[in-house]
């Protein structure tokens, strides 16, 4: 077999992996996932374009597309191990060693692929709806929040190994988190929902500027460490396939 037969099976072959797994992250109820993260960003839109004294900022557009982000990658992130388990792949996975590892890093990647291009369609879209902002460094940042819950989803999921039970925990897990925004005033490098378009009058550009990096390097960090934890827990295969 020539070099260029085995790059091209090689190539086809991950063509084919990533449209299996690209199945399996957009099926059962993530079509209700995202239309719900459409509904929400067309209602914001249509109240903003149809508002008098409405003036939106790239600060309130991060707001904006926060939410939806958040609830595209909540139902692949949550019930992706639930649904390995109700399709038997968990089985599969498990019966094949560190197999289990590579599929749900491509899976991971996937997902926060997918978010960022559709996050990246309504970011372009509400540049051209309601005001002028930067695209890319929008999305970019939106990235770094709803990555780290993400792999927070990925990682809880592992330990409570239900979907609905992880759901439940990932909403109180948010309202904390959304709470602890008041204790993070006088150190917002510390909060996950940080508005890098929403400077505080009492700092300065370039301070802002190293609080919003200290910022992405802990949530990518928390991120990181998650997703290893997440699939560290994938070895007790006892606890998985009961």
């Amino acid at each position: 077999m020539s070099k260029g037969d085995i790059l091209h099976n090689a190539l086809l072959v991950s063509v084919r992996l990533v449209r299996y797994n690209l199945k399996i992250i957009f099926a059962n109820k993530f079509v209700y996932f995202f239309l719900a993260a459409l509904f929400v960003f067309l209602l914001v839109l249509g109240i903003n374009l149809f508002s008098a004294e409405a003036q939106p900022t790239e600060a309130d557009i991060f707001w904006l597309l926060l939410v939806p982000g958040i609830l595209l990658i909540f139902y692949p992130a949550t019930f992706g191990i639930q649904n390995d388990f109700d399709s038997r792949m968990l089985e599969l996975l498990f019966g094949i060693p560190n197999y289990r590892y590579k599929v749900w890093l491509l899976r991971l990647l996937l997902i926060f692929v997918s978010t960022f291009v559709i996050l990246l369609i309504f970011s372009a879209f509400s540049a051209f709806a309601l005001t002028v902002i930067p695209v890319l460094e929008m999305v970019l940042h939106l990235m770094f929040p709803i990555a780290f819950l993400g792999s927070l989803a990925f990682m809880m999921s592992t330990i409570i190994r239900n979907g609905s039970g992880t759901a439940v925990v990932m909403v109180i897990l948010g309202l904390i988190f959304l709470i602890a925004r008041g204790v993070f005033q006088d150190s917002p490098e510390w909060d996950l929902f940080l508005n890098p378009f929403d400077i505080p009058q009492n700092i300065n550009e370039v301070a802002w500027v190293g609080i919003i990096i200290e910022n992405r390097i802990y949530l990518a960090a928390g991120s990181i460490l998650t997703i290893l934890t997440g699939l560290l827990n994938l070895q007790k295969r006892e606890k998985f396939l009961f």
